[in-house]
């Protein structure tokens, strides 16, 4: 296994909750969310990590809280600053968590989709509609919708989030904050997908969490605008008609259907150029998009 890869991460004393890729610590009235290198494909977590993929969706979720002007969650992304018990080692933590608020989760995966791609793209072609939203005719795989669309959908604990109309989204939060929910993600989501174009990246679509504070105010928690949680696409590539490059588990993805793979047992090693060739685009796709470096990255 390389070395440079966390896999999953302790501390000792505190037990924590283990998503597809982050660990989760409870400190009380704050939570701290830790970005590990594992990667997921097809619904289950591959045996490989990929380096620095942890440090490029903290980091990339960082860029976009600091600059999007939206109230969020976010306490510190500094490890240092966490109140971690006696003989930590801070650096297996540093520019891979956040330390953030505790808000009530709001159970519904706010979506939002500017091009018609995924499963978008095979509601559409099953009835011309996306989460009950009617479509134009015509429209191709990869095609830009006359403007952005929330579809969203449920936030299941297993297996698949399933979608659902704004009319369900309401009959479960309340019209009042579906529509809240609603109008946030498409102001959100204007201006991100607006300033990544500005720097050669599409955002066909993506998704966001939000979360009620202890004041009441609906807040944005999770992630924001990063490779896992959006469809990026590089724009001078871009060819509507059929599916597109993208900056994520591309070659993950491509590499594990050639593999022989049935996808129903125990899930191949990922050979070292994929794994390197996919840590690159990770690694690309945040530096075009915020403009910086990646900090504390690993030395291969």
């Amino acid at each position: 296994m390389n070395t440079n890869v966390v896999m999953q991460t302790s501390i000792p004393g505190m037990t924590p909750k283990r998503g597809k890729v982050r660990d989760i610590y409870d400190f009380g009235d704050k939570l701290l969310l830790v970005s590990t290198d594992r990667i997921s494909a097809f619904d289950w977590i591959l045996p490989s990590g990929v380096p620095d993929k942890g440090k490029v969706l903290n980091q990339t979720a960082a860029y976009w809280f600091e600059t999007l002007g939206v109230r969020n969650h976010v306490v510190t992304t500094d490890a240092t600053q966490v109140p971690f018990p006696e003989g930590v080692d801070v650096s297996t933590f540093q520019g891979r968590s956040v330390f953030c608020a505790k808000t009530r989760v709001i159970p519904i995966e706010c979506v939002v989709r500017g091009y018609l791609s995924g499963s978008g793209w095979k509601e559409y072609q099953k009835s011309g509609e996306v989460c009950g939203v009617k479509l134009p005719s015509g429209l191709v795989e990869s095609a830009k919708l006359p403007e952005p669309i929330f579809t969203p959908s449920t936030k299941e604990e297993t297996g698949h989030d399933q979608n659902i109309s704004f009319e369900e989204t309401a009959s479960r939060v309340g019209l009042e904050v579906a529509t809240k929910l609603r109008d946030m993600s498409l102001d959100i989501f204007s201006r991100g997908s607006a300033a990544a174009l500005e720097r050669g990246i599409i955002v066909a679509d993506t998704k966001f969490e939000f979360g009620v504070a202890e004041d009441g105010e609906i807040i944005l928690i999770d992630e924001v605008l990063t490779p896992d949680s959006s469809r990026f696409w590089p724009a001078d590539a871009y060819r509507p008609g059929s599916g597109q490059p993208s900056f994520d588990k591309q070659f993950v993805r491509d590499w594990l259907l050639q593999s022989g793979w049935d996808r129903n047992s125990e899930p191949p090693q990922l050979p070292e150029d994929i794994v390197l060739k996919t840590r690159a685009k990770y690694i690309e796709a945040f530096e075009r998009i915020t403009g910086r470096k990646l900090a504390f990255q690993s030395t291969l």
